[in-house]
């Protein structure tokens, strides 16, 4: 527990630093940090606090649902956010556009690596992906029309408040996919290994291959 909490809680932390490096490059964002920019314009709050309680919101989401948050998950609400603070204190804006842009990739891969720090824990998902796994389990839809359905939602109402939707946005969507399906592997030997194992031969099981 002590080796994977050590994994987890900086994870966690890089997360919310990425965030920050790409909303300083202000070339767009990814949905939930949309809607996180949008309520921060209206109340005056910081948008890492926002992330904490929008994730406790989305975890009350859970109940209905039947999901049961573990560790990780609560960690989860508790650390994105300050991270997204620290990095955004730390970190200036930069005003040319090569250095936007820099920082934005910077941020898109510091956050697919997080991601397969802290999911590599295994701990629990965070806020937003188990209420993804719950509507699959609760109504039995499939797993992207669900996500794709709440993403499409948040980012739509975030745009309306005000949030920062750009070419960022796009970029992020089409590419956090491939990145995190580098790193989670990379940081998870039980995946690995189980990918190891499925791409092993036939033969390899002890079967014999007769021939034709």
């Amino acid at each position: 527990m002590l080796a994977r909490l050590s994994r987890l809680i900086p994870g966690l932390l890089l997360y919310g630093i990425a965030d920050a490096f790409m909303i300083r490059a202000a070339v767009g964002v990814d949905s939930w940090t949309v809607f996180a920019q949008g309520v921060a314009l209206h109340t005056g709050l910081s948008i890492g606090i926002l992330t904490n309680i929008i994730g406790l919101c989305v975890l009350l989401l859970w109940i209905p649902l039947r999901q049961r948050p573990g560790l990780g998950t609560i960690l989860n609400i508790l650390l994105v956010g300050p991270g997204i603070d620290l990095g955004l204190w730390l970190l200036p804006a930069p005003e040319a556009l090569w250095a936007r842009i820099a920082f934005f990739a910077t941020g898109l891969v510091l956050l697919a690596v997080a991601s397969g720090i802290y999911i590599g824990a295994h701990l629990g998902p965070g806020p937003r992906d188990g209420l993804m796994t719950g509507i699959h389990a609760r109504f039995g839809t499939p797993l992207w029309i669900g996500r794709t359905g709440v993403e499409l939602t948040v980012l739509l109402i975030g745009w309306l408040l005000g949030g920062n939707v750009g070419l960022g946005t796009v970029a992020f969507a089409l590419l956090i996919g491939p990145l995190c399906g580098i790193t989670l592997p990379f940081f998870d030997p039980a995946r690995r290994r189980a990918a190891r194992d499925a791409e092993r031969p036939a033969a390899s099981s002890g079967e014999i291959a007769l021939p034709a």
